[in-house]
């Protein structure tokens, strides 16, 4: 969730919550669309394809691609059927060549659902608290225009109630996306470029989407174990987790093979940019991953495999979030690095979500962590809060109702 989806578009990065094109343009890449189905009780990564009648699973992935996605991939795991996959569109306008159903993507800001489960375990092992200030461990790093770090907590940083305001760098044009492509911002480059504008509004007295906040949550890690944030990661879930195909690219701009390739909308236009080279590596949305390992991970998570029981319960106290963020998802509240949304049965998810350049990913969870579902969509929008809007509550769409179908028994009421 970097961007925001009712914010201007140069905004968009769920980072990454961002969340018509032509239609003649969205048949021109059109290819026909694919399902995998694999036998139950198989693991994820070895589906096999079958030939099948559309499902209402793979209904709702063409949809996705009808608003103007080039390419489309989700996967239900657990549930009544199965692991599952069903894919549409394309992997590559040049080629035509099908989306793969294990391939790459950018996960943008569920990187923030990674982090948070690493800060909750130092809570756990005592070396970090929620209520321990940003200063305790970051001395003199948010000052002036009125923000003060004596007055933010490490929970206020990972519930989005610090007040920073988030000044994460937009990309606006196809133009702007060639100057910076290979040029990430550092940590502290970032933190600066906050500490520019006065707080949003006090700590703990709203709530406001702030990618800076996690980039802080990644220093803060640093300081309190002496590694990366990207390293605890990759010991403390990835390791553990079997999450083979989940990566932090570094200083790499590629994203590995197999992948559907990423493309963003500019201007007003239906041109479309090829932006998969991207670097990007920050901790509010750095991670590269698969619809497989998301779903893993966050059945892990909600299924008490990755925190202790307390840290759990603190992840999922919410709060509501802002009126612009109930635009893209009406009744939602957020935890820490967890967001809680209502589903169309009646019950509720847990998940994230997350917008890169050229990416956008959302998912869906049950509360006791059975079932998940993933979709990636290799399209970004730049130009319309409409046209983000539109892809961004289709997928939203898909993985509710893959939820609904496959979780019945694992829905509860909200």
């Amino acid at each position: 969730m970097s961007a925001n989806p009712s914010r201007r578009p140069s905004q968009s990065r769920h980072r990454h919550v961002t969340p018509a094109i032509a239609a003649a343009l969205v048949m021109a890449v059109a290819v026909p669309t694919a399902v995998t189905d694999a036998v139950a009780g198989v693991n994820d990564d070895a589906s096999a394809s079958t030939a099948a009648r559309p499902t209402p699973f793979q209904r709702d992935a063409d949809a996705v691609r009808d608003t103007g996605a080039i390419g489309v991939q989700a996967r239900v795991s657990g549930g009544r059927h199965g692991p599952a996959t069903v894919t549409s569109g394309t992997a590559d306008i040049r080629t035509g060549r099908p989306v793969p159903d294990g391939g790459h993507f950018r996960i943008a800001s569920n990187t923030k659902t990674f982090v948070a489960a690493v800060v909750l375990q130092l809570v756990g092992e005592r070396k970090v608290a929620l209520e321990d200030t940003v200063e305790k461990w970051l001395p003199g790093v948010v000052r002036g225009n009125g923000n003060d770090g004596r007055k933010i907590t490490v929970r206020q940083l990972l519930q989005h109630t610090s007040g920073i305001h988030d000044d994460y760098p937009a990309i606006e044009t196809a133009k702007k996306y060639y100057e910076v492509r290979f040029r990430p911002f550092t940590p502290e480059q970032l933190v600066e470029r906050a500490m520019r504008h006065r707080p949003d509004f006090r700590p703990g007295e709203g709530w406001g989407y702030s990618n800076v906040g996690y980039i802080l949550l990644g220093m803060v890690i640093e300081k309190a174990t002496g590694h990366t944030w990207h390293d605890q990661v990759r010991q403390r879930l990835l390791k553990p987790l079997g999450l083979r195909h989940t990566y932090y690219p570094g200083g790499s701009p590629t994203v590995r093979k197999p992948h559907a390739r990423g493309y963003q909308r500019f201007g007003t236009k239906p041109k479309l940019v090829d932006v998969t080279l991207y670097e990007d590596p920050n901790a509010s949305g750095g991670l590269i991953g698969t619809t497989a390992d998301l779903n893993r991970f966050f059945r892990a998570l909600l299924g008490g495999k990755v925190l202790k029981p307390a840290q759990l319960g603190e992840m999922k106290r919410t709060v509501p979030l802002n009126d612009e963020f109930q635009v893209a998802y009406p009744g939602a509240r957020y935890g820490l690095g967890l967001m809680k949304t209502g589903l169309p049965c009646g019950g509720w998810s847990w998940g994230h979500g997350g917008d890169e350049i050229g990416y956008m990913s959302r998912n869906a969870v049950s509360d006791d962590g059975r079932v998940a579902v993933t979709a990636s969509m290799s399209t970004g929008w730049a130009t319309s809060v409409e046209d983000a809007l539109r892809q961004h509550r289709a997928g939203v769409r898909l993985v509710a109702n893959a939820l609904c179908r496959e979780g019945r028994q694992t829905v509860r009421p909200w």
